[in-house]
C-alpha cells in the first residue's frame, strides 16, 4: 500500500444519547480532512456539539454513484475520510459498504472507530439467546420479497434481529407471527434515549401491546430462533449428505468454492484435494 494513500475511517455515531460518541471518535472527526455524512443536516448538529469544524460532505444511497469515486480519489491523493450515518456503526444497513469494497479494491487502508450499535444493544437486553444470532436489519419493502425472505428465516436456529420503523412495526410484527409463529420477542424503542423502552414477550403479545399503545420511535426487534432441535435436525441432515453433495448445498448458498472445499473438508476430516477432485468430476460431468 502506498504509504501516501489516506485512510478511510468508520466512525461510529451515537444511537441516541449524545454521550454515545466515543473520545476516539471525536478526536477522529477532528482529525480527518473530510467527513463523509448520509445526512449532513443531521450531522452538522453532532458535529457542532463536539466543536468539530472538518468539512463535511453528502454521501448516501442516492449520490454513491457518484460520491464514491470522488471520496476514493481524495483518499488515493492522502487525504484521511471519515464516514459517518445518522445513528451507528455506518457500513450496516446503509451504503457504507459499497464505499469500503470500493477504497479495498483501491489499496486504500480501511479501519472501524466502533461505538454504539443498536442491533447489538437491543440483542443484549433481549433476554433471548446471544450466543449466535443472525443480523436481519430492515425488511424488503415489497410484500412479496419480505414474506419469501420471512419464509426462509422460519428455519433459522438463532436468535433474529431487525430493524423496523414505527409507522411499519404493527405489520412486520403480524406479518413475523404468520411467518415464523409466535415465538419469544423483544421490542427495543428508543434505544439509550430518554424514553428508551423494551417491550418483551411473544410476537403475538408484542402485537397486543402495540395495538393499544401507538409506536413511537425507531425500533429494534429481536425474535428467538428456532431453536437447538433445530440445529441438530440441521445437523444430521448434513451429515447424511456426501462431501460433494455438502459443497454443492455451501455454494448454492452463497459461499464460493474454494471456501466450500476447504470447509467441508476441514468439517468431515478428509484431505482437501479428494473434495476438489469430486467437484472436477462432477463439473466435467455436467459441462
Amino acid at each position: 500500500m502506498d504509504e501516501k494513500t489516506g485512510t478511510l475511517y468508520l466512525c461510529a455515531t451515537p444511537i441516541g444519547n449524545l454521550e454515545d460518541m466515543t473520545f476516539r471518535a471525536i478526536n477522529i472527526l477532528k482529525q480527518v480532512d473530510l467527513i463523509g455524512a448520509e445526512d449532513t443536516r443531521h450531522t452538522i448538529k453532532l458535529l457542532n456539539h463536539f466543536e468539530i469544524k472538518t468539512p463535511l460532505i453528502s454521501y448516501h444511497e442516492h449520490n454513491k454513484a457518484e460520491r464514491g469515486p470522488e471520496l476514493i480519489d481524495k483518499l488515493l491523493s492522502g487525504q484521511n475520510v471519515a464516514i459517518v450515518s445518522d445513528a451507528g456503526m455506518p457500513g450496516i444497513s446503509d451504503p457504507g459498504s459499497d464505499l469500503v469494497n470500493l477504497a479495498l479494491e483501491a489499496g486504500i487502508k480501511v479501519t472501524p472507530v466502533p461505538g454504539a450499535n443498536a442491533a447489538l444493544a437491543g440483542l443484549v437486553c433481549s433476554g433471548l439467546d446471544t450466543r449466535l444470532f443472525t443480523f436481519v436489519g430492515f425488511l424488503p419493502k415489497t410484500t412479496k420479497k419480505r414474506r419469501e425472505l420471512i419464509s426462509k428465516l422460519a428455519d433459522n436456529p438463532y436468535t433474529l434481529i431487525f430493524y423496523e420503523s414505527p409507522h411499519r412495526l404493527k405489520t412486520t410484527l403480524a406479518e413475523l407471527a404468520a411467518g415464523l409463529g409466535d415465538r419469544q420477542a423483544a421490542a427495543a424503542r428508543e434505544l439509550t434515549k430518554k424514553f428508551e423502552e423494551f417491550v418483551r414477550g411473544s410476537l403475538m403479545s408484542l402485537q397486543q401491546h402495540f395495538a393499544e399503545n401507538q409506536p413511537r420511535g425507531e425500533f429494534t426487534l429481536v425474535v428467538a430462533g428456532a431453536g437447538e432441535e433445530k440445529v441438530l435436525e440441521m445437523a444430521a441432515e448434513q451429515d447424511q449428505l456426501s462431501p460433494l453433495e455438502e459443497v454443492l448445498n455451501s455454494i448454492a448458498r452463497g459461499q464460493n468454492k474454494k471456501d466450500a472445499i476447504r470447509t467441508v473438508a476441514l468439517k468431515r476430516g478428509i484431505p482437501k484435494r479428494e473434495v476438489y477432485q469430486a467437484i472436477i468430476k462432477y463439473e466435467n460431468t455436467n459441462q
